[in-house]
């Protein structure tokens, strides 16, 4: 946030891209105001605690990394103690970041919802599958498909 000179989101000026679904996503979240609800949360299934953070206004992003390094070896079994650590901890002994070049995000889209033609419970247009000329979810699909 520092790096950006952003202050928390309060609609979609920051949009974050999280390559993991750990706890620093929570973190994340609560700092700089990202959601999957304000579609300003982008998911990539990475496995990498990599989170970058791009400012709609200044256009510019910074790609910050847990690597960790600071903490100390028999802290990582305990962890209360490992928590405490971090949150205590220098940042450079935690996070690495450096200035990123991104596409811009596009802005959040809002889908209509329809009926699954199945179950009955409505889903996102864009996520409804085509089965028997039926209009029916994803887990309808895979159910249909076994």
């Amino acid at each position: 946030m520092r790096a950006l000179n952003a202050n928390r989101s309060s609609d979609e000026e920051l949009v974050a891209i999280v390559e993991n679904n750990a706890c620093g996503v929570d973190a994340l979240q609560c700092v700089s105001g990202c959601t999957f609800g304000k579609g300003n949360l982008i998911f990539r299934d990475y496995g990498k605690q990599v989170y970058t953070l791009y400012s709609r206004r200044s256009k510019k992003a910074v790609r910050v990394v847990f690597h960790g390094k600071g903490v100390p070896e028999h802290l990582r079994g305990d962890l209360p103690a490992r928590v405490r650590f971090i949150l205590e901890a220098p940042e450079e002994d935690l996070l690495a970041w450096a200035g990123a070049v991104i596409d811009e995000p596009q802005p959040a889209r809002i889908s209509k919802s329809m009926a699954c033609a199945s179950c009955g419970e409505y889903v996102m247009e864009t996520r409804l599958r085509k089965v028997d000329g039926n209009l029916i979810c994803i887990p309808c699909a895979e159910k249909h498909s076994e």
